[in-house]
């Protein structure tokens, strides 16, 4: 192995394009985070930097995925990289409707970490994170801020 090499491992996922394709396949991710204690989430390496990540089809291909191209990520059912995050046990909740630029509409919950005041959907949309968790009940995503055509709060 050459010592210029880092160890990654590989992170299941299912993307969608806006050309309107579902690719899965998996996520390279670092055994160590920038960002925070423990290891690489795929939020972080998809709010690190703009531009392109790794991805390897199911195929076994490897392509490079620009960014800005990427809808929607779906991860797998048993990871819960939201929850992992500071003060998730804290921040309000907002169950909301997202109107995606593909036409489709996404229903689930956000956490929105900010203090009591300043915990409203509208203070959730002007977050810097372009990559945004929503919380199903069997899954977790992570939405394109880019491609939110509007949100709605969901009562009920």
């Amino acid at each position: 192995m050459s010592e210029f090499r880092v160890q990654k491992r590989r992170e299941a996922a299912e993307i969608t394009l806006s050309t309107g394709m579902p690719v899965a396949g998996h996520f390279f991710l670092s055994g160590s985070s920038q960002v925070h204690a423990g290891p690489e989430r795929v939020g972080d390496l998809l709010n690190l930097e703009p531009g392109f990540f790794p991805f390897e089809a199911g195929d076994g291909q490897t392509a490079l995925i620009n960014r800005a191209h990427v809808i929607k990520v779906v991860l797998p059912e048993n990871v819960i990289e939201a929850q992992l995050d500071d003060g998730y046990d804290v921040a309000t909740r907002r169950h909301v409707s997202i109107l995606l630029s593909n036409g489709e509409t996404i229903t689930g919950h956000v956490a929105v970490y900010r203090p009591p005041g300043r915990d409203r959907l509208s203070d959730y949309a002007h977050i810097d994170d372009r990559f945004r968790y929503v919380e199903q009940s069997d899954r977790t995503l992570l939405i394109n801020s880019l491609h939110i055509v509007s949100l709605r709060e969901v009562t009920g």
